[in-house]
């Protein structure tokens, strides 16, 4: 049987960090198995193109939940990577660290994961290109671009309209101060997607001690008397099994780590016996605390040129993509959300609580669930949207089936607690305010959705009820904590009750940040190098 000092489940944002820093060590073997294939694609590739991959089931686990009964019965749509890089690879480059208090939060619970602990990780990570401060990494393997010169016209007057609400212009809401209105930060590098695959796996995979297999779907980890020794795996049809000497490492994600963990025999255990699969430990929050932010949005029609003008006719494509090859630049080298921001609605707020998203495009005739590329509204639109930054839905996910390849029943269990319902629908207020404001009345033509019908309370909560959206940021389902009964893995990332198995990813945060998840993602994967190392170094390499 082969044999690695390291196996790492998942070359997703954190697995990608994790298998480059540990592979730093020449005198250290590590194998990646990723169950998705390559990232050479056009449309991973060049920033706009993720509307393209929405559904691309080459690239994407796309995963939809259970009916949610507070979102009348719908089935909500998960997209997650399947692919080098995982969701770093299909998601909308948005670079959001979380506030400092969200880490303080972390570190409450999981010592050594406070903002004084991570900041430092968080620097290390970056090449930012913007402004210089002391606060920011310049340095670092995954690229990081301000868009503010470049953002379309309509953009700059979201952020005079927010100005005109009280919302400051913030210039780095990953600096000082993460509160105001802002153009978002995006993972780009030349204009191309700056995933973890391509700015950690790329110039790591020419080191002979690193091994990465793609197409190899992990279907458990093997236990022996309570310790992990290495991993069963399907590979281009066959069933193969590897050691490790020293860990096994989950960072399949939100979804597919815990799904692991079940399948292996850790997790509940009523949930196992119903699939017929020996409890090896009884652990009753592997796959539970589940928590995303549900978005919902403001579609207006404009009285001058949106994106959809340039996207949409031939001539305007056909320009776009001249733009694109001659100099990445333009639109398809830029996310969708260009502009948004972090403000606090309640007076007892001690972070900001509500997210806004800012796009110059609209999308009105989409069918349910897609993202059209380049093909917008016939007419000028554009997109004003937001979420609530923490909110108190919990929902969870667990095995339907002993078979690997069966989707795990996943319960988002949106709008479930006051708090979130209020939340949403003082976004909805709060996007109309700024579209009220002089600088955006100036351009508005009408109000699409919600409409100018929906004005009670009741009738703004049955709306976002109706068109609410998950932003997918699923996260919290193998979390940190000092025991297993209130968590999955503890502040060395160990798994409660198993040597030598740990996990990090997305599933470890203790809270759900303050804003995208793919940057504190990214942050778990360098850290759990900087752990796992650290214990080796104290001969605790195995444990």
């Amino acid at each position: 049987m082969p044999q690695f000092d390291y196996i790492i489940v998942g070359a997703g944002s954190a697995g990608s960090a994790l298998a480059s820093r540990l592979s730093d060590d020449t005198n250290t073997t590590v194998l990646l198995l990723e169950a998705g294939g390559s990232d050479r694609s056009l449309w991973i590739q060049v920033p706009i193109g993720y509307g393209k991959i929405f559904h691309d089931a080459r690239v994407n686990w796309k995963y939809t939940t259970e009916p949610d009964p507070n979102l009348n019965g719908a089935r909500v749509y998960w997209p997650r990577g399947k692919v080098l890089g995982g969701s770093s690879s299909i998601n909308a480059m948005v670079y959001v660290r979380g506030h400092r208090r969200d880490f303080d939060d972390w570190g409450a619970v999981a010592p050594g994961w406070a903002w004084n602990d991570v900041a430092p990780v968080f620097k290390r990570i970056e090449a930012w290109d913007g402004d210089e401060s002391d606060l920011r990494g310049r340095s670092g393997p995954l690229a990081v671009h301000d868009v503010a010169p470049e953002v379309h016209p309509l953009t700059r007057t979201f952020l005079q309209a927010a100005n005109q609400c009280n919302i400051a212009t913030n210039p780095d809401y990953n600096g000082a101060s993460m509160d105001g209105a802002a153009c978002y930060q995006i993972t780009t590098r030349g204009g191309v997607r700056a995933s973890a695959a391509q700015a950690y796996l790329k110039p790591a995979r020419r080191r002979a001690n690193l091994t990465v297999c793609t197409g190899a779907m992990a279907t458990r980890v093997l236990i022996d008397r309570m310790r992990a020794t290495g991993v069963e795996y399907r590979h281009k049809g066959q069933l193969q099994t590897v050691q490790a000497r020293r860990n096994v490492i989950l960072c399949g994600g939100a979804i597919n780590s815990p799904q692991l963990l079940q399948l292996s025999g850790i997790g509940p255990g009523a949930v196992l016996q119903r699939q017929g699969i020996k409890v090896l430990s009884d652990a009753p929050q592997v796959g539970r605390n589940l928590r995303d932010h549900l978005g919902a949005d403001t579609l207006l029609r404009a009285r001058v040129p949106s994106l959809n003008q340039q996207l949409r006719p031939w001539w305007g494509k056909f320009w776009a993509g001249l733009q694109y090859v001659l100099a990445r630049k333009g639109p398809l080298s830029l996310s969708l959300n260009q502009g948004g921001g972090f403000v606090r609605l309640t007076p007892q707020a001690d972070r900001p609580d509500l997210q806004l998203y800012f796009s110059p495009v609209s999308y009105t005739r989409a069918p349910v669930g897609t993202r059209p590329l380049m093909n917008p509204d016939p007419f000028p639109g554009f997109l004003l949207g937001f979420n609530p930054c923490r909110p108190t839905s919990t929902g969870h996910l667990e095995i339907r089936s002993p078979d690997p390849y069966t989707p795990p029943l996943l319960q988002g269990n949106y709008l479930s607690t006051q708090y979130d319902i209020d939340l949403m629908r003082a976004g909805m207020r709060l996007m109309r305010r700024i579209a009220a404001a002089p600088a955006l009345a100036a351009v508005i033509d009408s109000e699409i959705s919600p409409g100018c019908e929906v004005q009670t309370d009741a009738q703004i909560d049955a709306y976002l009820r109706d068109k609410s959206w998950s932003v997918f940021h699923q996260c919290g389902t193998c979390r940190m904590g000092a025991d297993a009964a209130t968590s999955v893995v503890d502040a060395r990332l160990r798994v409660h009750g198993i040597d030598g198995l740990r996990v990090a990813d997305a599933s470890i945060f203790p809270t759900i940040p303050t804003g995208n998840t793919n940057a504190p993602a990214i942050m778990v994967g360098e850290k759990a190098a900087d752990i796992i190392r650290q214990d080796a170094r104290q001969g605790k390499g195995s444990s």
